[in-house]
């Protein structure tokens, strides 16, 4: 594994749903121990471009995908891969959190133990809630309903649940727009920690959380033929102060949504 290369190499990526193109031609590179913000106005793709990165969209009846995505320089999408086994090395934390309706500790062991965990359990689960800034909050109710949690907790809980066996990626589908705005700094501030060991792409409609968080930033919007396309991806600071297509400086600029 040359650790220069990008962890995602997406070539000439077209997704159908069915007859209907929801993205077309995007190429894009993801960077490792980095942050990835996607960002664009609402149907332009983001969240579906998201999901292709571990396989969900396979869920979904009459989704297909043309072109290519190499992680860790292998398809993705070849058919000896197996997606299970894929998702278990791509995690992924939904707009809504979505603890089991089981303890605490629980939801963090279920994909230990489904994995065939022989370690220590008690431990891996406070290591997983420690590195999910949670496990002060939650410590001594670990046998609790996670349902009797916040829903900033609640969604700590499952990044927690998702980074337990041991990603190398974490994908993050708007974790933070469901939550109130200190709810929502505490996500932010996870995200920066977790950087550290992890390589995370973050779906954003909040310009200001991609500016907070992320190192890069990729704007996708919608075609006339109602396909998503890749506009412009570069470095964050770039993309927010000097731009180089003139759609991203009117998104940006709140010249169209």
């Amino acid at each position: 594994m040359n650790d220069s290369a990008p962890i995602f190499q997406v070539n000439n990526l077209s997704l159908y749903y069915e007859t209907f193109c929801a993205l077309r031609d995007i190429n894009m590179a993801i960077n490792r121990y980095s942050v990835t913000a996607l960002i664009g106005p609402s149907g332009c793709g983001k969240s579906t471009l998201l999901r292709c990165f571990n396989r969900m969209n396979d869920l979904i009846p009459g989704a297909r995908i043309e072109g290519e995505i190499f992680f860790e320089e292998s398809n993705l999408y070849a058919q000896a891969v197996d997606a299970t086994e894929i998702r278990s090395r791509i995690g992924m934390v939904f707009q809504r959190p979505n603890p089991f309706p089981k303890s605490i500790y629980d939801n963090v062991a279920f994909g230990l133990k489904i994995n065939g965990y022989q370690g220590d359990m008690d431990e891996a689960v406070e290591h997983s809630l420690r590195q999910a800034a949670i496990w002060g909050e939650v410590k001594d109710r670990l046998r609790d309903s996670a349902l009797t949690l916040s829903g900033g907790q609640q969604q700590r809980l499952c990044i927690a649940r998702a980074i337990a066996v041991e990603p190398e990626v974490i994908l993050m589908d708007e974790p933070a727009s469901a939550l109130d705005p200190i709810a929502t700094l505490a996500i932010e501030d996870l995200v920066r920690q977790l950087k550290e060991r992890y390589t995370i792409v973050i779906v954003t409609h909040n310009m200001q959380q991609a500016a907070r968080v992320s190192d890069e930033t990729a704007f996708l919007m919608i075609g006339e033929d109602r396909a998503g396309y890749l506009v412009e991806q570069d470095d964050t600071n770039k993309i927010f102060t000097n731009p180089e297509n003139e759609r991203t400086e009117a998104y940006i600029t709140g010249r169209f949504s």
